[in-house]
């Protein structure tokens, strides 16, 4: 738990550094008006919160004893990534 933590808060400025560059997707003509720009719009700007929300309420859960909801709660930050990886392949640009 505490390595998947200090992951999870290591990932977090990439994601900073990521919301800086979200505006760059709606570069190509005709992507104000993709909806897969706008949903990769929306996980670029939140991957960094996530990645900072995610372990607190994971560790919330740990120390209430439901170890399955604290690992669900850690692994979404590695799902959120994912998403935002599949959905920036279909964006035109």
């Amino acid at each position: 738990m505490i390595l998947a933590t200090l992951v999870c808060v290591g990932i977090a400025p990439l994601g900073a550094v990521g919301t800086l560059f979200s505006p760059l997707v709606f570069d190509d003509r005709g992507n104000l008006l993709n909806p897969l720009a706008w949903i990769g719009f929306f996980l670029m700007i939140t991957f960094w919160i996530v990645c900072l929300v995610g372990p607190l309420v994971a560790w919330i859960f740990w120390r209430r004893q439901r170890e399955p909801l604290a690992w669900s709660a850690m692994s979404a930050p590695l799902i959120w990534g994912l998403l935002l990886a599949i959905v920036l392949q279909f964006i035109p640009g």
